[in-house]
């Protein structure tokens, strides 16, 4: 299957949207589109879509410029923010040409290197970072406590 990839403009924003809640299910739909006309107006953020042979959103990726990440000995850094692929069509290397996609961006905003993150029970996302050639550079538990 063939697959388009470019950067999302407005009127992908309620496709999108639905491609976020593939990612984050359990985020209120409301909390996930607070910030989707800032990340198209920031000049540091680049936001990619793929879309089928039909038109339909089938994934995204969100990159920014950040000035520092872990392990990371540049400045400013590329950032992958989020990273989703539609179940139905994962395994077909579309995953792999948008992380292309956003490495690309970053090395067009001068960037020398790209980092990422993803949950410590992500097997399957910490898989595709390093068939893509990341590998890792630290652990994080974090903590809360009520007061």
């Amino acid at each position: 299957m063939s697959y388009t990839i470019r950067r999302a403009t407005h009127e992908d924003k309620p496709e999108w949207l639905r491609l976020r809640q593939g990612l984050w299910p359990d985020a209120p739909a409301d909390y996930l589109s607070l910030d989707l006309d800032r990340l198209l107006a920031d000049p540091d953020a680049g936001v990619f879509v793929a879309s089928d042979s039909s038109g339909r959103l089938v994934a995204f990726i969100e990159t920014r410029l950040r000035a520092y990440a872990e392990g990371c000995e540049t400045s400013p850094v590329g950032y992958i923010e989020a990273w989703y692929v539609d179940p139905h069509v994962r395994g077909q290397k579309l995953g792999r040409d948008l992380i292309h996609t956003a490495e690309n961006w970053a090395r067009e905003k001068g960037c020398a290197e790209m980092a990422s993150d993803t949950w410590l029970d992500n097997d399957p996302g910490i898989e595709a970072h390093y068939k893509l050639g990341y590998w890792e550079v630290d652990r994080l538990v974090h903590f809360v406590k009520k007061l």
